[in-house]
């Protein structure tokens, strides 16, 4: 068990989230027929049985008449988090949840991101600091 919590632990305190500039939207295309240029300027693409799921830069999202609905800013943890990794994604979104900030995980191969509404993203870099400086003490 020690393993797992010390890899948790470093995980935490090595995170160093940094809030990205830009806000970015969550959209669906149903029918799946998604032009290039979106999947090109896309964060994030996922093909899910109902259509395939994006993160646009917002204004993308308006450019190309997507409805926005929920502006979101993404907080990037910027300690290389294995695959493996056990605790971190529940670690932050508990520390979130708490102080009553959704919350939107995405994991990519290097880093893990965070996705928060965007009036709520300095409260949402602040729990998240401090979660950082609980696990440094």
């Amino acid at each position: 068990m020690s393993n797992i919590a010390e890899t948790k632990s470093d995980m935490i305190s090595k995170m160093t989230p940094e809030l990205q500039p830009g806000c970015f939207v969550f959209a669906t295309i149903p029918d799946g027929n998604v032009p290039s240029d979106l999947t090109q300027t896309a964060i994030s693409v996922f093909n899910e049985k109902e259509g395939v799921s994006l993160i646009l830069p917002l204004d993308v999202a308006e450019g190309a008449g997507i409805s926005v609905e929920d502006k979101m800013c993404c907080i990037t943890l910027n300690v290389y988090s294995s695959l493996q990794g056990v605790g971190l994604t529940a670690a932050v979104s508990n520390a979130l949840g708490e102080s009553g900030i959704p919350c939107n995980m995405v994991a990519a191969y290097h880093h893990d991101h965070v996705f928060v509404p965007a009036e709520k993203s300095d409260q949402a870099m602040q729990v998240l600091v401090s979660l950082q400086n609980e696990t440094l003490r």
